[in-house]
């Protein structure tokens, strides 16, 4: 699905998931990251990036110059996106992630040289968007996973999307919010779902508004 989305080689998708599965450095420093931070008592070490190995990919092929997430929790995704985008940097390409949360502990995993393209603007995500100024690349929706917020979300950063921006949302299994808006503005819509073996869990999902 991410090579129809970015019109790239499906092996050049799968090699940047194997790259992301195959990064010790970043996996290092996830685990110790959690094993010296304050939630370490309730903090699950074995690193699990899931549906994230798919943000990675779509951050290495578009090789975006800013990269937006609202919601960042831990920073598990911070990290993550931070990590291609340090490889893409490696590469020739700079660019820059912006995390948003209203909780001003979020984000503990963002540290070390993953900061170095990655920062958290705290507050409320709607208000950190309005006041925000820079062309969006690649938006990735996973803040308050209430239908109207999301879409609130996505009319504030309609007039920040680049010309071939890529929205991602991690509420498209539970809400049709990121189909309305893409049906709105005449881009394309799909969704990927998770499917999960032997779990309670359902499964979640990515969901793909592009031109």
């Amino acid at each position: 699905m991410i090579a129809v989305v970015t019109r790239a080689d499906h092996q050049l998708i799968m090699r940047y998931i194997d790259e992301a599965k195959g990064d010790t450095a970043l996996r290092s420093s996830i685990i110790e990251t959690t094993k010296n931070s304050s939630f370490k008592k309730f903090a699950d070490l074995e690193v699990r990036l899931g549906k994230r190995l798919g943000w990675y990919a779509f951050v290495r092929v578009l090789k975006p110059k800013v990269v937006v997430e609202t919601g960042v929790d831990k920073g598990l995704g911070s990290v993550v996106i931070c990590a291609a985008l340090l490889k893409n940097q490696e590469e020739g390409y700079g660019g820059q992630y912006y995390g948003t949360d209203i909780n001003p502990k979020a984000g503990y995993l963002l540290t070390g040289k993953y900061q170095e393209v990655g920062k958290i603007l705290y507050g409320d995500s709607i208000n950190s968007l309005s006041q925000f100024s820079e062309k969006i690349d690649l938006f990735i929706n996973d803040s308050d996973h209430s239908a109207d917020y999301e879409y609130q979300e996505y009319l504030v950063i309609k007039k920040l999307l680049s010309d071939k921006a890529v929205i991602l949302g991690d509420n498209a299994h539970v809400t049709d919010k990121l189909l309305r808006f893409s049906n709105e503005t005449s881009r394309k819509f799909l969704f990927f779902r998770e499917d999960p073996i032997n779990h309670w869990y359902p499964g979640g999902g990515i969901g793909v508004s592009f031109k």
